[in-house]
């Protein structure tokens, strides 16, 4: 399924805000029920996930990490990144090009809690040769 033009619009205002189905309907001259069916239709083909996001730099005890992570055999790359991505503290995980396979996005709320991470979760990944660190210090427009 790809978004038609309605889809797209309906996506622009959920991403700027949360507002209610009847208020995008009356924004975009359009049914509620019209609203409520395609955001259905788009959760269900995995386009669109409406969540609340938050910003770790506004929160105390929140720290955001990059973990960039090499892998043994590539043939495996994507079901280690499945692996990785179901991790406690995992908001994401992305392949790469360059010096290294995947970046996960890592959600911690300390070192201590990036140590364990490191050191308990992520070795239990097979296949993991090595990996580095970047702790975000500030962010821009990030919200995770």
């Amino acid at each position: 399924m790809q978004p038609d033009e309605i889809d797209w619009k309906i996506i622009e205002i959920l991403r700027e805000r949360f507002i209610p189905n009847n208020a995008i309907a009356r924004e975009l001259g359009v049914s509620e029920g019209m609203i409520r069916q395609r955001v259905k239709r788009l959760k269900e083909a995995g386009i669109l996930k409406i969540k609340a996001l938050i910003n770790p730099d506004v929160l105390e005890n929140l720290q955001l990490a990059m973990v960039a992570i090499n892998i043994t055999e590539s043939a495996l790359l994507k079901k280690r990144a499945d692996q990785i991505a179901s991790l406690d503290n995992v908001l994401s995980v992305s392949f790469t090009s360059g010096r290294y396979d995947l970046f996960a996005e890592v959600l911690v709320t300390s070192n201590r809690d990036l140590v364990r991470f490191l050191t308990e979760e992520l070795p239990n990944v097979e296949g993991v040769t090595n990996t580095e660190t970047f702790m975000m210090l500030r962010s821009y427009g990030k919200f995770v």
